[in-house]
């Protein structure tokens, strides 16, 4: 028989695992949220379990409890509903941040609890997809033996590939994410704006870069970051950075130090290839690296 499970914290996250469990086949004992009408709201969007504003009997009869709040309210749940007399020997207490790890549910592990950690590394738009969100996203996962073992089977079940990540690795985890995601945005947003500089239209600029993306994408899947890479740095085209550099400080000045970071950066993923010559990089490094660009 799978485990029964209850979730602190319904909003996006909380409902969508809810909901998706249930699909499952797992039975939810109960949901509480900060306020009566949200939980009443996440209960109507679940279909089941009972619900409220504080800890009840129903979410102490839970063999899995989640902690799906805010990450900046996890410790404080946990040490509440700890006072509360919620957490037992033998239930398994699994937060879903990523940014945290299972340390910051000292107060479940001190009553006996197994405690971990079940992140998926996806974006939840909606609280009752019609799709699991979680169908083929990585979920990481870290904690003691026994949650990390009930996490992995919850994620397979959920159709998500589970990732062990070291309890002290959590924070670069999360920062990998960020990086490949949030900064991603930043970047096609540098990218469409010195496109809108050259004088073409915004709402057009997505789509001249879209192809290029989906195959630079498609590379970096097919051969790594490193043998993916191309462009004048990789080459050692140091006029045709310097040409950059020189019409970005004309038309749109902002962006230089970012664009020089940038190819910094990029200098060091071209050197793990070992094929340009040093003195092509020490040239791309003076012409990144001089006074007017940072």
């Amino acid at each position: 028989m799978k485990p029964s499970f209850a979730v602190l914290g319904c909003g996006k996250v909380g409902t969508a695992l809810a909901t998706c469990l249930i699909r499952c086949g797992y039975r939810l004992t109960g949901i509480t949220c900060r306020t009566d009408a949200s939980a009443a709201e996440a209960a109507g969007v679940i279909g089941e379990g009972a619900y409220g504003i504080q800890s009840c009997e129903k979410l102490a009869e839970a063999d899995v409890l989640f902690i799906a709040t805010p990450d900046d309210v996890i410790a404080r749940v946990c040490r509440e509903q700890a006072g509360l007399g919620l957490f037992r020997r033998g239930q398994a207490v699994l937060h879903c941040s990523g940014a945290h790890a299972s340390d910051l549910l000292a107060p479940a592990a001190g009553a006996g609890a197994s405690v971990g950690t079940l992140h998926p590394l996806q974006s939840v738009a909606v609280r009752n997809p019609e799709i699991s969100p979680f169908s083929g996203a990585v979920m990481a996962i870290e904690g003691n033996r026994e949650a990390v073992a009930v996490a992995e089977a919850m994620a397979r079940e959920l159709g998500g590939t589970p990732l062990r990540v070291r309890t002290q690795g959590k924070l670069l985890y999360h920062a990998a994410a960020v990086v490949a995601s949030n900064y991603l945005v930043t970047l096609m947003e540098f990218a469409v704006s010195l496109l809108e500089a050259a004088g073409i239209d915004r709402k057009d600029a997505f789509q001249v870069l879209d192809p290029l993306v989906r195959g630079t994408l498609a590379n970096v899947a097919r051969q790594g970051p490193v043998f993916a890479l191309t462009g004048p740095i990789v080459r050692g085209d140091a006029e045709t950075v310097e040409n950059h550099l020189q019409a970005m400080q004309r038309e749109c000045p902002d962006w230089l130090p970012l664009y020089a970071a940038l190819g910094e950066y990029t200098i060091r993923v071209t050197e793990k290839r070992g094929k340009l010559a040093a003195e092509a990089i020490d040239r791309l490094r003076a012409v990144l690296g001089g006074p007017d660009y940072l």
